[in-house]
């Protein structure tokens, strides 16, 4: 049993470069940095992978396609990062104003870059600073583990759309 829970915790660490990436000084901070740059990594990766003509591609009616759910993450960025951040930002909107391939993953790269602010600048000594999101009152490390689990969320949406089209997803691949 004892082999089997160093097996795992091994291969999880493997998989997303936490445990390499943990500093010293801010181990609750950089774990969450390097957790979020790992999804950050996969969603990017995915987006590159999925063909122009998949883009519009949505399993059923009821549900985002591909390029919506994109659009979707770049603009969660801003509505989570923008409360750590402090600096009155709002989304762009760019899950309704964009959608040809090369605008989406441009609207990606820049939230990805305005997130990273909020990730750099985190320090465990700030960590448990409290911001409001959403009206609520929150610790900064909670509105970022939010963020990455969001993206995450739909880091899994993606990988379905990708398997449907027959596409191997960022986090499959060796």
């Amino acid at each position: 049993m004892k082999t089997w829970l160093m097996l795992t915790a091994a291969s999880l660490f493997s998989v997303t470069g936490t445990l390499q990436a943990q500093s010293a000084a801010d181990p609750l901070s950089s774990g969450a940095k390097a957790t979020y740059t790992s999804v950050k990594s996969n969603v990017m990766k995915s987006a590159d992978l999925m063909p122009e003509s998949g883009y519009e591609f949505k399993p059923v009616a009821s549900v985002r396609t591909f390029g919506q759910l994109l659009g979707h993450i770049a603009d969660g960025q801003y509505e989570f990062c923008s409360a750590v951040v402090n600096d009155g930002t709002k989304p762009p909107e760019v899950e309704k104003t964009a959608s040809s391939k090369t605008a989406l993953i441009e609207g990606l790269k820049t939230a990805f870059a305005y997130c990273d602010k909020a990730y750099n600048g985190l320090t465990d000594a700030h960590a448990a600073d409290i911001v409001k999101f959403f009206g609520r009152d929150m610790a900064k490390l909670t509105v970022l583990n939010f963020n990455t689990a969001h993206t995450d969320e739909h880091y899994g949406n993606l990988v379905t759309y990708l398997r449907m089209k027959e596409l191997v997803p960022p986090s499959s691949k060796k």
